[in-house]
């Protein structure tokens, strides 16, 4: 009998995390627009860090990741109040390897998302489930990037005044 892989759908992830305290949050959504990454910054400013004067969010340079998002998304005071807390980093083009949330991302990867899932809330519960547990450990990334391996790596972007 022949197999014939049936597709069920797809999902997307949003990950926020906060490497050095062992503390992540998966978003998972049906699509990935411009209005799921601003609530995302919404929750990330108005539930995670309420108090924060400023939130240092490092991401990628996907389309969706900016600060128009938000203003497509909500009221623009609104929009301009969390604009106010979040002060942006984008890591080098093709350069998401840097990024500790792609780190966490490939971690939740092989540990919960082995298999298809034909729904998406089956996605989801497994998620949270995994979240939980590694917050509840406090599992922080060991970054091992240091900036002489960076010179290294990078040395065709960032030439040396030395060269």
């Amino acid at each position: 009998m022949d197999y014939e892989y049936e597709r069920k759908g797809v999902c997307h992830q949003f990950m926020m995390c906060e490497p050095l305290r062992g503390w992540r949050h998966v978003r998972v959504t049906t699509r990935r627009t411009r209005q799921d990454y601003a609530r995302c910054v919404r929750d990330l400013v108005e539930t995670y860090y309420p108090q924060a004067r400023k939130i240092r969010l490092v991401q990628d340079n996907l389309n969706t990741h900016d600060g128009a998002s938000l203003y497509e998304a909500f009221a623009p005071q609104e929009a301009r109040r969390l604009l106010d807390k979040i002060e942006f980093h984008y890591t080098p083009k093709h350069g998401s390897w840097l990024n500790m949330a792609e780190t966490e991302i490939g971690i939740m990867k092989r540990q919960c998302l082995r298999g298809r899932m034909d729904q998406q809330s089956k996605l989801a519960a497994q998620v949270a489930a995994w979240e939980r547990k590694r917050n509840a450990k406090r599992v922080c990334i060991h970054w091992t990037f240091t900036l002489a391996v960076a010179r290294q790596k990078l040395r065709k972007l960032y030439p040396s005044i030395e060269d």
